[in-house]
């Protein structure tokens, strides 16, 4: 049971990481963007790690607060999540 949920966190937060990574490039071009819902839901779901790695990797969305203290915050909580579930 912890090795998958070792493996979905790896995986989400990699597509988070990304997701920010594809969202930038498409900026550039001026293509179809992913939306900012996706990239906070992927973030809710466990991948806020990755997208905030993702964020300051390729420099996107660090101009707007809601993704530059959002994404940590959402990661903060995951965190103390975890470790309160441990403790239990």
């Amino acid at each position: 049971m912890m090795t998958l949920f070792i493996i979905y966190i790896i995986v989400i937060n990699l597509i988070g990481f990304l997701m920010m990574g594809i969202d930038k490039k498409r900026a550039i071009r001026g293509a179809f963007r992913i939306s900012e819902a996706s990239l906070f839901l992927t973030a809710l779901l466990g991948g806020a790690l990755g997208c905030t790695l993702g964020m300051n990797h390729f420099r996107h969305k660090t101009k707007h607060w809601y993704f530059k203290y959002g994404m940590p915050c959402i990661f903060l909580a995951q965190i103390l999540l975890l470790v309160l579930l441990i403790r239990l």
